[in-house]
């Protein structure tokens, strides 16, 4: 826990000034007016006092014990600072200052020499180079933000203090309560995942918001949220989505798993929310900060509006939402209760003349329904609309249910009060219906993710001695992309289904081997300089007799040398021909902060074109390789379709996962693919007809 730095008993400000305007008065300042209760003690050997609070000349010379020290000085003398801190027996440290790794080479070695130091004397450290940090419920403003929140049950952390200051400022404007903000910005010692664990625990804290740019330990972040989020819900809002400067890679997989993939992959996988913009930081925090939560995903709308209506369930029908059919007790009471021109099915239109008890009868009767299990109210503001007595009504069905509601009260000035009254009240309200609909379905998803038992990762029974074997061999010839006779090697080996297959070396060896796997055949050039077979005319399919497999050789070699006239052309693998399936594609590649990442899409040679694929961070679950296979856009091509039988679905997941696996013991494979791999029928399994490997 970082309790320190919420509710410390003692606050000493070490560069502590008596100028307005410098951050050491400024720090000083706001922990006297924010309402701290606890010591507040200037450190300035240059003074007697700051405030009217008397200065003690150094941190170790304090009288009485220090919880938590803030540093305002110049980056020179932080680390003789931290030696004093150690001396006084304080653990707990925010560094304000600036100028370490994010001035340059110098200041990284000192960022260095200041993690060393507090490692080895126990000392936590915030920062350097922030904001400092917040806690309304405890009335602590140890930072130099000019404005504090009122206290709240959602924390913050940010790792850039300019996009903190500007969040901060948003909520003081919308009346948005906080439990803790910190400002953290170079991470030296407590970084993203430190703060997920201490919010985690927490009292006082319900939703935990974040802004990271990046994440120091990948493997630790999913550990840690995944347990957190089975909690209390995680929202964070990264940037660097774009690819610009993502490595080059040779495999369909690295060529499609962009520099942001993994972190999408890892926040889905341990349940953390992506807001892709701060509005959307905002309507997930407003939502989700309510403590219920629905059973399933069927929503009533009730409106007084038609076109609203309208677009919020279009906005459901996108979604994984849906639109409850509402019982017939609860039509025929519709009927009883309103007028004869409104609509008494799903959405329920109460009529642009309903009032506050319109409303109130439209809730009391919608939200009994059984089939209900979440409701979107609209209204817009219209001659006879009761705008502040409706808002009372929706608190009202709100606090009745255990249903979780929503609210649109569209408009401006005319519905301010509105707004005032929902959020006062916990209830969420969003200027239009599709952002209401969003911020449900994130309700939603994060119900199903609460509801779900975490699972591990399947461990199967690999030949671990032929997989060492063959990779250190490859290693010694100084290959970075297995052979295909390698590669399939390494998949037999891990239960991976391939289609049989000899290497030969000539055109009469070819024949003989074609005579052995049985025609027709298929002849693929083998070679380590070569990755794309097709791209270099080095497949030929479909090869019925013995004068077809020695012209097919022939073409096959003479287009190679064409292709790479460098290139060591080893001879060709006579493979059989893999019965016709469903193509997908499974592959491999190495993320710098969470290690092997999984993708898996529709297969053959438009994957790159069509880049219907999904990811995940290794290992998987079962659950984890169903999803995915249930995630791209084509996964309808593996259910029943005109008269197909389904795909052998567990068959392809239980594959996704050998992969996994195998990628999480042999960091030395770099990269995989298998595409195209053939799915066939349900109890009939799968087939990687092409393999690749690529290597350390």
């Amino acid at each position: 826990m970082l309790t320190s730095f919420f509710s410390p008993a003692s606050v000493a400000v070490i560069g502590a000034s008596r100028t307005p305007g410098k951050v050491g008065y400024d720090v000083v300042r706001n922990l006297v007016e924010g309402g701290f209760q606890g010591t507040v003690v200037p450190v300035n050997p240059k003074a007697e006092e700051v405030l009217g609070l008397p200065c003690a000349p150094s941190v170790d010379q304090v009288d009485g014990p220090v919880e938590l020290a803030v540093l305002c000085i110049p980056s020179a003398f932080v680390l003789d600072a931290i030696e004093q801190c150690a001396r006084k027996d304080i653990h707990s440290v925010i560094i304000i200052t600036a100028g370490f790794k994010e001035s340059g080479a110098e200041g990284a070695e000192l960022e260095r020499q200041l993690t060393e130091a507090c490692r080895r004397d126990g000392i936590r450290c915030i920062g350097p180079n922030c904001l400092g940090v917040m806690s309304p419920i405890t009335g602590l403003n140890a930072s130099f933000g000019a404005t504090m929140p009122g206290p709240g049950r959602i924390a913050f952390f940010s790792q850039s203090g300019a996009l903190g200051t500007a969040i901060l400022d948003a909520c003081v404007g919308e009346d948005i309560g906080m439990s803790r903000f910190i400002s953290y910005g170079n991470k030296a010692d407590v970084d993203e995942t430190d703060l997920i664990e201490a919010l985690g625990e927490d009292d006082e804290t319900d939703v935990i918001l974040g802004y990271v740019e990046s994440v120091n330990d990948g493997r630790k972040f999913i550990d840690v949220a995944s347990r957190v989020t089975r909690k209390k819900p995680v929202v964070i809002l990264k940037s660097g989505r774009t690819s610009a400067g993502a490595r080059a890679a040779s495999s369909h997989t690295g060529s499609l798993a962009g520099a942001d993939t993994a972190y999408e992959a890892a926040f889905r996988q341990c349940g953390v929310f992506r807001a892709n913009t701060v509005e959307e930081f905002f309507d997930f925090a407003r939502v989700l900060s309510g403590r219920t939560l629905p059973a399933d995903n069927r929503i009533a709308i009730v409106t007084n509006a038609g076109g609203p209506g309208i677009i919020a369930t279009d906005a459901v029908e996108s979604s994984l939402l849906r639109m409850a059919d509402l019982a017939e007790t609860t039509v025929s009471a519709l009927t009883e209760a309103l007028p004869p021109q409104a609509n008494r099915h799903n959405p329920v239109d109460v009529l642009g003349d309903a009032r506050a008890d319109r409303y109130r009868t439209a809730f009391r009767i919608v939200g009994a329904d059984p089939n209900v299990s979440a409701v979107l109210t609209i209204l817009t503001p219209q001659t006879s609309t009761e705008v502040e007595e409706t808002a009372a009504a929706v608190i009202e069905a709100s606090e009745a249910t255990d249903k979780p509601i929503v609210a649109t009260f569209m408009g401006s000035q005319s519905v301010r009060p509105a707004w005032r009254l929902l959020d006062k009240a916990g209830v969420a309200n969003f200027p239009r219906p599709d952002q209401a609909v969003k911020a449900m379905e994130t309700l939603y998803r994060y119900g199903q993710w609460r509801g779900g038992a975490p699972s591990d990762a399947p461990r199967y029974a690999f030949d671990d001695g032929l997989i060492r074997k063959t990779i250190a061999g490859a290693a010694e010839r100084g290959h970075t992309t297995l052979a295909e006779r390698d590669a399939r090697d390494i998949a037999e080996a891990c239960g991976i289904a391939l289609p049989k297959s000899v290497f030969a070396a000539d055109e009469e060896a070819a024949v003989e081997a074609a005579g052995q796997v049985g025609y027709p055949v298929v002849l693929k050039i083998s070679s380590d300089d070569i990755l794309h077979k097709s791209d270099a005319g080095g497949v030929k399919v479909r090869l019925a007799d013995a004068e077809a497999v020695r012209t097919a050789f022939r073409a096959i070699m003479d287009s190679a040398r064409r292709y790479k006239p460098d290139a060591r052309l080893d001879g060709v693998l006579v493979q059989q021909m893999a019965p016709s399936g469903r193509e997908v594609i499974i592959g491999v590649n190495r993320d710098a902060q969470f290690g092997p990442v999984i993708m898996f899409g529709l297969g053959g040679i438009y994957v790159e074109v069509l880049k219907d694929v999904t990811f995940r961070v290794a290992p998987l679950t079962l659950r984890d390789a169903r999803e995915m296979v249930s995630e791209i856009r084509a996964a309808r091509i593996l259910q029943a379709f005109r008269g197909d039988p389904p795909a052998d679905v567990e068959a392809l997941a239980e594959c996704l996962t050998r992969v996994s696996q195998l990628a999480v013991e042999y960091p030395e494979l770099t990269e995989c693919d298998l595409n195209p791999l053939r799915v066939y029928p349900e109890g009939q399994g799968v087939m990687a007809v092409d393999v690749r490997f690529g290597l350390a």
